[in-house]
């Protein structure tokens, strides 16, 4: 009810907004062209932008932004007006969230991508405490080093993407945790001058959420995204999407044969809308 109270009040204030002028809706232009990971976050944005009826331009930045990049950008107000990126208490205090999963938290649910050389050692693996014998590796400024540090993992880091396959090669890493929507396209696209493979019978769960991020000034567009997006999933269209795209990488996963460890999220923040079930995807089911 008080949903749909919020959208009709949303809907009146938009209605005088999609006869103004053209938005400029402005996202990170990727380091790698051919990275296809972007599609589908670039499709729902379109999306909610065309249920509000606004009336907008939808591009890339001129330049090229690794993540970090992206977040100051957007946060002096500087190329970007949007972006998408996991969530933690210190990307929400200093830019605007739209509190919808885009990927209705499969973003937390990570297989493993490993050298090939080294399958074997992690084949034994039956327990938590077994997995946590093996080095991760993540970006310097990632959300997720901070998860898996404090579930007990040790994590190497690097600065940039490709730096975390050197560590691979270099054995200086055991395990790349990548999530299920990341794991192919990236696998496929693979620079690495080295046998690498995903890691068929473990995978690991924790709550958390990618959404869209806005400057925090900018509560016209947050309100334009966040409306549209509401709208989506009312009529369907939200759901439709994600499993047009999703439905066929979770069959992929063969979850059903994997042991999924469940981890905590200390730096989750506390306004996450962990109780609306319909933002979800119900992987805490089978994790353990």
């Amino acid at each position: 009810m008080k949903v749909t109270l919020w959208l009709t009040s949303i809907s009146l204030s938009l209605s005088i907004v999609a006869h103004a002028a053209v938005w400029d809706v402005v996202y990170p232009r990727p380091i790698n062209e051919a990275d296809k990971r972007n599609e589908y976050p670039i499709a729902m944005l379109k999306l909610a932008l065309q249920q509000t009826g606004v009336k907008f331009q939808l591009r890339e930045s001129v330049s090229r932004m690794e993540q970090g990049k992206a977040l100051s950008s957007l946060a002096a107000g500087r190329e970007i007006n949007v972006l998408w990126s996991m969530t933690d208490s210190n990307r929400e205090s200093q830019l605007m969230p739209i509190r919808i999963p885009i990927f209705k938290g499969l973003i937390g649910l990570r297989l493993f991508l490993i050298k090939s050389t080294n399958v074997g050692d992690i084949q034994r693996v039956a327990t938590l405490a077994g997995l946590r014998d093996f080095t991760l590796v993540q970006g310097r400024d990632w959300p997720d080093t901070k998860i898996f540090q404090a579930n007990g993992f040790e994590v190497m880091t690097a600065p940039y993407y490709p730096g975390l396959f050197d560590l691979l090669k270099q054995d200086q890493a055991d395990l790349f945790p990548r999530s299920i929507v990341e794991i192919w396209p990236e696998l496929e696209n693979s620079q690495a001058d080295f046998p690498i493979e995903i890691e068929q019978k473990l995978a690991v769960y924790y709550p958390t959420a990618m959404y869209f991020f806005v400057n925090k000034k900018n509560v016209i567009l947050a309100n334009i995204i966040r409306s549209g997006m509401e709208k989506a999933l009312a009529n369907g269209e939200f759901d439709k999407l994600f499993l047009q795209v999703h439905q066929p990488l979770i069959d992929k996963a063969n979850l059903s044969q994997r042991t999924i460890f469940k981890l905590t999220n200390p730096i989750l923040p506390k306004l996450t809308p962990l109780d609306r079930e319909a933002l979800w995807y119900p992987i805490a089911d089978i994790s353990q």
